[in-house]
């Protein structure tokens, strides 16, 4: 959370001097930029702690119900206190506005999408006893956009991820910890939270 407060003001510092443009009342077409963090609650192994990371995203509003998210995460956790885990997480999601009215403080939405990730698990005490995978994921949930201004959001997500591939299954010993990479189909899933800062650049149609 402190790299996010750290990376947030840098970006909204970066933004104060930018050129003011005119936004039309539709909101489509219109292009942002944000940083993000996420809380991520592994519920596949009783080992797994809670992760977080930081990233980033830009948003393209296709209509004024319709807007589209392409983000990319960085996450890190515990399992235990003898390993820990990495998570890259690269993908897009769509978010659609179910209510809508002018001038808007609060601005919920239902969001669903899909990305690629990367897990890499290794010993604390022997980077060389680790395991890898690349799968890709679904995700759904809601979150709402807290306006700040016109131009700024600030932006609260809870979403339910399911990775659509191999599964890593650290067990843990008295002495040892063993990685198993169980192959075919894995329906592992973890809950993910995420509070994200937004800023509209420009009106793109």
């Amino acid at each position: 959370m402190r790299k996010f407060i750290v990376v947030s003001i840098f970006f909204i510092s970066s933004l104060v001097n930018a050129q003011d443009i005119q936004l039309k009342n539709n909101q489509g077409g219109l292009l942002s930029l944000g940083v993000r963090s996420t809380i991520s609650a592994f519920n596949d192994s009783k080992t797994n702690n809670f992760g977080k990371g930081i990233g980033g995203q830009f948003r393209l509003q296709l209509s004024e119900r319709v807007n589209t998210d392409w983000f990319f995460d960085y996450l890190t956790s515990d399992i235990g206190s003898v390993a820990h885990r990495t998570d890259y997480h690269i993908g897009w999601s769509v978010l659609f506005y179910p209510y809508l009215k002018e001038n808007q403080l609060i601005k919920p939405y239902i969001v669903a999408g899909h990305c690629f990730d990367y897990s890499y698990m290794a010993e604390n005490s022997d980077k060389n006893n680790s395991d890898e995978r690349w799968s890709s994921a679904v995700q759904a949930g809601i979150g709402t956009h807290i306006n700040l201004s016109k131009r700024m959001d600030l932006s609260l997500t809870s979403q339910y991820m399911i990775h659509l591939g191999n599964h890593i299954h650290p067990v843990i010993s008295s002495s040892s910890i063993v990685f198993q990479n169980e192959g075919g189909i894995s329906l592992e899933g973890h809950l993910l939270l995420t509070v994200g800062l937004n800023y509209k650049l420009i009106d793109l149609w």
